[in-house]
């Protein structure tokens, strides 16, 4: 039998609604399993509007650190209520910490499942490119993944015995984008440029991960230095032949192609939304500063978030109530968030009308990009396709049977300057080593500096090949109009440059932004909104990826905002999925991930759902080889100077 096809065992309970506590015994294994009809119709969630956060700080004494593991394990569903599922793999987060603590399965069997897959359907390692598999995983930690697994089962069998508090994430195996520091592991970014570039600490949200007991699988691919928002490395998770979205492509199709529970990624714009919109996952973007950064290759300082994808939102809770909390000595960022934070919600609110008094926008100005360009006066949804329109519409229609109020709202229409004096702005605060300095080149370009941006990979392009030390300079280099040829120093020396008094300016302008979005919101009564990033079949990893997408996907990131995507349907000609995401102001994850908490409870189909298995084919690009993948246009790159250039 494979090993992703262990079920637990769960016929004929004896106690089927006492569900494991903190502080008391695991029910034994004899006595945990479904009713007949907790396996024909039983749910999964749990009612009643309960949140918690663990993990987002040191509690102040060990009585608290166990309160706050209690009222966690208080929002776990019993083992009876948990939907039957025909693999283990296909078991949500939540699930599987409620099955691991009642000891109906152990953490090597779920593991060992996971491997399994990853065997099976992956394909290759250490591969940029086509490996003729799903290529989520560039590298994987087998030995080490197996040994946390073994060590998690250790620490649930002696809790019987101690009582002890057990971490949330205790035993549940995740992968973490190629740009995050995993110790002892070479982290890339999405390039063999980066060979040799070996963590020597974990990133802070690896540590808290295993803080919270996770089983760390491995790396998952990256976009080439997460330049590309639509990607081709990996594999689609429903057909591996489209794009995955990008830049954390691996991270986006994993949980959903059932080689991992749940993993990381990290977004500078558009890089957790569009993986997950394209492979129909569950992800949260959180607002900057929300979570720590420290540990990641940094793309742009204060716009780089690192957030959870997974299959549904109340998983991808969860995950972000343990990673989240300040972290002042390595990411002051986290500083500014609320502290403590507000709890994240784990269950869906009771009642046929959890939204009832929450007012949800629809933007007319969120314009979209098609392959004629940034469409402005055209409604957003009127340039859907029609399967897209149809399910825009039964979402507005499950949406308002759930008691939100639904509207159009005008948003903010940033192609109006006095609107938008800062992302995409065609002012020119100064000229320096003879370039212009936009609004937002003002923030970012002396954020970069500061950190040593380009002289850190200076430093370590001149321990490297030939080949590698040419890559990373046509990556980081620049040529500037007073220069012969692209370098490092050219980059330092205008980012270095940026007066002052014009990085003051930029910030203002981005506080400007923000202040004129929070009152389109506030003139029209609406709390968050509701938009899709895609409005179309992505396309085939040949062909153009992104057909109609929005053209600003960039702005939350801009604003600091955070966002969660979540399925709500297939396309009627390939089976690939249709994603929605709620966006709001800044530090209102709660808010926004309780909604779609409740919705997902009301409509599981579409997340629960389960892709077919793939058909490997011959890989078109050998392992360990140095392949650059640019985004094409360059609208399309994560990088908010380069598109936000492109908008220009």
């Amino acid at each position: 039998m494979p090993a992703e096809r262990v079920t637990p065992n769960l016929a004929n309970p004896k106690n089927p609604t006492t569900p494991a506590r903190a502080g008391a015994p695991a029910v034994p294994e004899t006595r945990q399993g479904f009713s007949r009809r907790a396996v024909l119709g039983g749910a999964a969630a749990v009612t009643g509007a309960a949140a918690v956060s663990v993990g987002a700080a040191v509690p102040a004494s060990a009585d608290s650190g166990a309160s706050a593991a209690s009222a966690f394990e208080r929002c776990l569903p019993s083992v009876p209520a948990i939907k039957r599922r025909s693999r283990l793999v296909d078991y949500e987060v939540v699930e599987l910490a409620a099955l691991l603590r009642a000891r109906v399965v152990t953490a090597v069997q779920v593991t060992t499942a996971y491997l399994d897959r990853i065997d099976r359907f992956n394909g290759p390692f250490e591969t940029y490119g086509d490996n003729g598999g799903y290529n989520a995983f560039v590298r994987i930690d087998r030995a080490g993944a197996l040994a946390q697994a073994a060590a998690a089962d250790t620490k649930f069998a002696r809790a019987r015995h101690t009582r002890e508090t057990l971490p949330p994430l205790l035993g549940i195996p995740f992968g973490v984008k190629d740009s995050v520091a995993v110790q002892g592991f070479e982290a890339k970014d999405g390039s063999h440029a980066f060979d040799g570039n070996a963590a020597l600490r974990d990133a802070t949200v690896v540590h808290r991960l295993r803080e919270a007991g996770a089983v760390i699988l491995g790396h998952t691919i990256a976009s080439a230095f997460s330049g590309s928002i639509t990607g081709t490395f990996a594999g689609n998770a429903w057909n591996k032949a489209y794009v995955p979205g990008g830049s954390s492509q691996g991270s986006g199709v994993a949980p959903i192609a059932r080689l991992a529970a749940a993993a990381i990624g990290e977004e500078t714009g558009g890089s957790i939304m569009m993986p997950s919109a394209a492979n129909g996952a569950s992800g949260i973007k959180p607002s900057l500063g929300t979570s720590s950064v420290a540990g990641l290759m940094p793309l742009s300082p204060g716009y780089d978030v690192l957030g959870p994808i997974a299959r549904s939102v109340r998983d991808a809770s969860l995950i972000l109530s343990v990673i989240l909390g300040p972290d002042p000595a390595n990411d002051p960022l986290t500083l500014a968030a609320p502290d403590p934070f507000p709890a994240m919600p784990l269950t869906a609110r009771g009642g046929r009308k959890p939204l009832s008094g929450i007012t949800i926008g629809i933007p007319q100005s969120d314009w979209m990009r098609t392959g004629k360009g940034v469409q402005a006066g055209t409604s957003p949804q009127s340039l859907y396709d029609q399967d897209h329109q149809t399910a825009f519409a039964r979402l507005k229609q499950q949406l308002t049977s759930l008691g939100a109020q639904v509207k159009e709202f005008p948003g903010l229409d940033v192609t109006v300057p006095a609107n938008d004096p800062y992302f995409s702005s065609a002012d020119v605060l100064a000229t320096v080593d003879g370039s212009p300095v936009s609004p937002s080149s003002a923030v970012l370009s002396p954020n970069r500096y500061e950190i040593r941006y380009w002289d850190a990979v200076k430093d370590f392009a001149a321990t490297r090949p030939a080949d590698q030390a040419a890559a990373l300079l046509a990556q980081y280099g620049r040529k500037g109009p007073n220069d012969t040829v692209s370098s490092f120093d050219s980059a330092t020396r205008f980012a270095g440059a940026v007066p002052a008094s014009v990085r003051v300016e930029g910030e203002k302008r981005r506080r400007q932004l923000q202040a004129n979005y929070q009152a389109a919101l506030d003139a029209a009564g609406v709390d968050f909104m509701l938009v899709l990033s895609l409005g179309a079949q992505i396309g085939l990893r040949t062909g153009s990826g992104f057909p109609v997408y929005r053209a600003y996907y960039q702005l939350p990131n801009a604003l600091a905002w955070p966002m969660v995507s979540f399925p709500v349907g297939y396309d009627s000609t390939v089976g690939l999925p249709i994603a929605a995401q709620f966006w709001g102001p800044r530090f209102s994850e709660p808010e926004i991930v309780q909604a779609a908490i409740d919705y997902q409870a009301h409509f599981p189909d579409y997340h629960n759902a389960a892709p077919p298995d793939p058909v490997l084919s011959t890989a078109k690009v050998a392992p360990h080889a140095l392949v650059v993948e640019r985004p094409t246009p360059p609208e399309l790159s994560n990088d908010p100077l380069i598109a936000e250039e492109a908008l220009r």
